[in-house]
Order: structure tokens, then sequence, then C-alpha cells
């Protein structure tokens, strides 16, 4: 698909998301079916609920991620923290915490609907620290060299220029900045109908790079000291009901997928000359 076809696929879907939750309806899941438990095993069960106990319902429902950037990034006091496709809020509320009065925290969306129910989760957060911008992950709205930790959720895989994605995130970041994200990656080769149909699964609309691609990407972006830590690892008995929909057989497909579709925290830094 072209690069706007998918980009309004996605501020469709998660447009779509934004306004189920302002409406009070189900929580914005886009993997399996909340008639399964909610989320899991994409978007559920991500966050501790002492992270989240302080945090409006809202911003806990409409999240859409495959991990928890802002437990792993280790941030600091006074830090400046940039999220990549921010959504509802729920990693930026939680980083403006950890980086505490004295540090900064950006959203950004290419969403009015979520962006829309990120700024109001901020107000009823009660935290003024946070600022969210609107515009996409492959034209980012800040200078150079101004954000200490980029951070995302699930996200970089459904941009399809991904290498300006992250000629991007090194752009802004400052020298020694951290790069810390959660994202769908791939291990090995898998049939491309199949990985379609699974990546549609797990992502709403996703175009997971192989661990190997995701790490040359990086390096050829600037990036040092990359690294690849798995975090969950998918099934297709946990697609199963998805799958069928879309006309496959999980038993059949099984050996084709189990175990190479992982979300995965992806860690690099921008060298000091960088």
């Amino acid at each position: 698909m072209a690069d706007e076809t998918i980009k309004d696929i996605v501020k469709e879907k998660y447009g779509r998301a934004a306004l189920r939750v302002t409406s009070g309806g189900a929580s914005a899941c886009c993997g399996a079916s909340p008639s399964r438990g909610g989320c899991d095993p994409i978007t559920g069960n991500l966050y501790d609920e002492g992270e989240t106990a302080a945090l409006p319902a809202e911003a806990v429902a409409a999240s859409l991620g495959c991990g928890n950037p802002t437990a792993l990034a280790e941030l600091r006091p006074g830090e400046v923290v940039l999220d990549l496709g921010s959504g509802g809020g729920i990693d930026v509320l939680l980083s403006a915490r950890r980086v505490g009065p004295t540090g900064k925290a950006y959203g950004l969306d290419m969403t009015d609907e979520m962006l829309a129910l990120a700024r109001e989760n901020t107000r009823k957060a009660g935290m003024d620290n946070v600022e969210f911008l609107k515009g996409e992950i492959e034209r980012i709205p800040l200078p150079d060299a101004s954000v200490d930790v980029i951070i995302s959720n699930c996200v970089i895989n459904l941009s399809a220029d991904k290498d300006r994605v992250l000629a991007e995130a090194f752009r802004v970041l400052k020298p020694r900045g951290r790069l810390a994200v959660s994202d769908v990656v791939v291990r090995g080769e898998v049939p491309p109908a199949i990985r379609r149909s699974v990546e549609l699964w797990i992502g709403c609309v996703a175009g997971a790079l192989e661990e190997d691609e995701y790490r040359a990407k990086l390096a050829r972006a600037g990036f040092e000291a990359i690294d690849l830590e798995p975090t969950r690892i998918y099934r297709a008995e946990d697609a199963r009901e998805f799958l069928a929909g879309a006309g496959l057989d999980a038993d059949a497909i099984a050996p084709e997928v189990d175990g190479k579709f992982r979300s995965a925290f992806v860690r690099a830094r921008k060298p000091a000359g960088g």
C-alpha cells in the first residue's frame, strides 16, 4: 500500500479506538477479542496496578501498546522525553511522573481524536510538565538535539517509512540521548499471506521488521549500543479466533508462526559526537 493509504487506515482505526473510550465503550483493543479477557496477550497486563492507579481510567483504556517502555527506559528526573505515537497518553503521563517537575514529557500523535483524549487525560491527572503535539513520527516537530529520551509503544511498526522515523529520532535526540521503544518484531521467515494476517492481529495495521533488519536500520541512522530484548512471544493459539475469521487454521499455520512474532524492547543510543 502507498504511504498515505497506510496513514489513512491508521488514523481511522486509532480515531475509532479513541472514540470508543470517550463514549464509555470497551477498551481500545486491537488484538485479541474482548470476549477472551480484554486485549491479552498483546495489550493486556503491561502495566503494574501501582503505576496506573493514579491515572485517569480513560488513559489506561486507550492503551494500544505491546510493552511498557516507561518501565524499561530508566528515565531520570529532569530529562526531556518524547513518545512517538502517544495515543491516549498513558506512557506520556507515566514518563512525566518519572522525570518530575524539572523534566518534560512530549507526546506526538497524528490522530485528532487521540490528541483530544490525551489532553483531557492530562487535565484530569493534573500534570503540567506534559505537552501533546500534532504531527507525524516521520516529521517530528521539535528542534535538533532537544530530547534526552525517545520512547514509543508498538507504533514504529505502523510506519511505511521506518528509515525516516529513525533518522528523525536520531536528529531530535541530544548527544548520548537514548532510544527506548517497545515494538513488534519478527524472527525468521514467515509466508507473506500468513504474516499479513498475524500482523493485523498484533497491531491493527502492522509492518513488523525482522530483528536483524531493525538492527541494521538503527545502525544506518547512526545509532550505537543497539539491543533487542524480547518481552512477549506470540503463538498461533493466542490468535485462534482472529485467524479463523481470516480463513486461516491456527493449528495448520502454527509451525510457520509460533515463536516468530514477538514484542521486543529496542534500545539504542546516539553517540556523544552525533
